[in-house]
């Protein structure tokens, strides 16, 4: 099975596809109750101000909405929206060259802020604080201090990893919000919402199912749709039953749980290998051949969440759930290695 079928983090053929599915306004937003109520309120009292937003930071696993939310804001404030990443911004000139550009009441999203480096983030400090830029024009002596005054904009920044970035930049943010995984019952309207959207008839239960191995993650969810389509229609049935969703996604490898198999093998080698833990990240990483940062930013969030995994000092430990998963008691293990291949 494609391992990035579960990621939440987008892969580039389906950025077109999901951008058809997003929500354009924060009442067609599902789920998050708190953050859209909150987020109402402060955009409600902005446009009546006729001033932009405050500056946002959304943090959370990937595949939750924090695109989708940046866009919203746009377009609630009727404002244009400039999109570009933390790894892009490679030189102070970078980030520059973009503020000076932006109009009044723009909204900037910066997507992986956390990336942002530290020469850059520097010049944000200003920019957010007091409206301006501060350019060092030239070098040694004859070296200058050149101030560029900004439109009024927005800062919107997302990032699975809150806690790398700085204090200095997280305290000049005046919305703060987490994105927490969805319950079915969101997924479920989120997934009969895309469905309609494709044209693609399905059932409640279908909707249901589909929604239940979606890992609490809206990216996921509307993937595995697009991905149970395709078998449904190629089977020659004329909408998506439960029975026809718990099919495809068997044959996917996607289980009861959400769980596929990159997961499966996390979970088998912590209690085959390491009985049962603790292990540290870089001793997973290594025995599974993949990388530390995906398993810290893709799959361990939602194990952990989910509570086949719990994260101690010394490192990750298998819990009772993970082991009756695996078929396996507790404090033992097979009679055989869970996986063809040495030690």
């Amino acid at each position: 099975m494609d391992e990035r079928l579960l990621a939440g983090a987008p892969v580039p053929d389906e950025r077109e596809p999901e951008a058809t599915l997003r929500p354009k306004a924060l009442s067609e937003f599902t789920g998050q109750p708190k953050l859209r109520e909150t987020l109402g309120v402060f955009l409600t009292a902005a446009r009546r101000r006729n001033e932009p937003l405050d500056h946002v930071l959304l943090f959370g696993p990937p595949g939750l909405g924090k695109t989708t939310l940046a866009h919203i804001i746009a377009r609630e404030m009727g404002a244009q929206i400039r999109v570009t990443a933390g790894p892009v911004l490679e030189k102070a000139g970078d980030l520059a060259a973009i503020l000076t550009n932006l109009g009044p009441g723009d909204v900037l999203f910066i997507d992986e802020i956390h990336r942002v480096p530290p020469a850059v983030e520097e010049i944000l400090y200003p920019a957010l604080e007091d409206g301006k830029l501060d350019l060092v024009i030239g070098t040694g002596p004859a070296a200058r201090t050149v101030e560029l005054r900004l439109q009024p904009f927005t800062l919107v920044g997302a990032t699975t990893r809150a806690g790398l970035l700085s204090q200095p930049l997280t305290g000049r943010f005046g919305i703060t919000h987490r994105l927490d995984y969805y319950d079915t019952a969101s997924l479920k309207s989120i997934v009969l919402r895309s469905a309609e959207i494709l044209g693609c008839p399905i059932d409640e239960d279908g909707a249901g199912e589909i929604a239940r191995r979606s890992r609490g993650t809206p990216r996921i969810a509307n993937r595995l749709l697009r991905r149970v389509r395709d078998f449904v229609e190629v089977a020659g049935e004329s909408r998506i039953s439960a029975a026809g969703a718990r099919s495809s996604l068997d044959r996917l490898e996607v289980d009861h749980f959400g769980l596929d198999e990159l997961d499966r093998r996390i979970l088998g080698t912590i209690v085959e290998r390491f009985g049962g833990g603790p292990v540290g990240l870089s001793a997973l990483a290594h025995s599974l051949g993949e990388d530390k940062g995906t398993l810290e930013d893709l799959y361990e969030p939602y194990l952990l969440q989910s509570g086949f995994l719990t994260r101690t000092p010394k490192g990750r430990v298998a819990t009772a759930l993970a082991y009756r998963h695996l078929g396996l008691p507790q404090g033992g293990s097979s009679t055989g290695p869970l996986f063809d291949g040495p030690a």
